[in-house]
């Protein structure tokens, strides 16, 4: 029997990555069937290869006509080193920590039937937000 199974989603996403950060550029040809690279030294791609015809913004400033509000102000994690980490979410702009003192639910309970009742408590958080 032989049995077809997925990999691992790290493994997927991985994989993603490298095809997408080597995607090429391309234009159609003038017979609507080819893909033509855009650029010198560009090999033309294959059935594994991620292309793209047009630039994406740039989601780090605000832009009205795509509803981007940018990145400034955005908070961010200044400890990780993924999407989420200040270097790559704040768009290498920088980011500044602030402390500040937020009302959140707390101490809640369950009545019955079917009401749930909080109390509001002041809490103090560290944010980093993007410059």
């Amino acid at each position: 029997t032989c049995w077809k199974k997925m990999p691992h989603f790290r493994e997927v996403g991985d994989r993603l990555l490298e095809r997408f950060n080597g995607a090429s550029k391309v234009m159609g040809g003038n017979d609507g069937k080819t893909l033509i690279p855009v650029g010198q030294n560009i090999k033309p791609p294959d059935k594994q290869d991620l292309i793209y015809s047009a630039e994406s913004p740039d989601f780090c400033l605000p832009n009205r006509k795509t509803g981007s509000l940018g990145t400034r102000g955005r908070m961010c994690n200044s400890t990780a080193l993924d999407v989420s980490g200040c270097d790559l979410l704040c768009c290498e702009r920088g980011y500044r920590d602030e402390t500040v003192v937020l009302e959140e639910n707390c101490l809640c309970r369950f009545h019955w039937c079917c009401v749930v009742q909080c109390k509001k408590c002041s809490v103090r958080k560290e944010l980093s937000l993007c410059h």
